[in-house]
């Protein structure tokens, strides 16, 4: 009779182990499913805004709704995903797919004039998703500063880059001035679109 209890105790503690061992498995492979569908989505976004492209006149480098992307991803995600999804972002670009402004691609677009700009997503998604996982994402003015900053660090890369293309005294009047108002409309799309996506932090200063 012991035998039999014995027998039927470690049949049981047999089960429990192995339905809990395919319950972690089943946590952990959903866990890994809803980080690629959160990379994958904001992959897309970042896509798709970059085709809101209007070329001007007088400079080479477009208006996009890159930044306004960029930004969105980094405060939203946080740093790791962030860099994710950019990284993602440029990888398919350099493969020559078409998810640059205009529908282009190609690593000549990257070391070419605007590619600084393209090259600073990385370091803003950064900067400012790193910002935001320090909780700046949960207050109203810090929020206001690191999508700024995160702006600022684009702008630094981009100007580097467009330097090497244009002559010195042209560069704040062909990749600065022209865009700041568009991209002050950008950080301010992106800063009220954040509760609605993330829902991390409340608008009181």
């Amino acid at each position: 009779m012991r035998a039999i209890e014995k027998l039927v105790g470690n049949r049981n503690s047999y089960l429990v182990n192995s339905f809990g061992a395919m319950g972690a498995t089943s946590v952990f492979g959903s866990t890994i499913a809803r980080e690629v569908m959160l990379v994958m989505s904001f992959n897309i976004i970042l896509i798709a805004t970059a085709q809101i492209s209007v070329a001007l006149p007088f400079t080479i480098v477009p208006i996009t709704g890159q930044t306004f992307g960029v930004l969105l991803t980094a405060m939203a995600l946080g740093r790791t995903r962030a860099v994710g999804v950019i990284g993602l972002y440029l990888f398919e670009g350099a493969l020559g797919l078409p998810v640059f402004a205009g529908a282009t691609g190609g690593a000549a677009v990257l070391l070419g004039p605007t590619g600084g700009y393209l090259l600073g997503f990385l370091v803003a998604a950064y900067a400012t998703g790193s910002l935001a996982d320090r909780g700046w994402d949960r207050n109203y003015w810090l929020s206001a500063s690191a999508l700024t900053i995160g702006a600022a660090v684009i702008f630094v890369c981009g100007l580097s880059q467009l330097s090497l293309f244009v002559e010195p005294g042209l560069v704040l009047q062909l990749g600065f001035y022209p865009f700041l108002i568009g991209s002050g409309l950008k950080i301010a799309a992106a800063f009220w679109l954040i509760p609605l996506i993330s829902g991390k932090y409340s608008r009181k200063p």
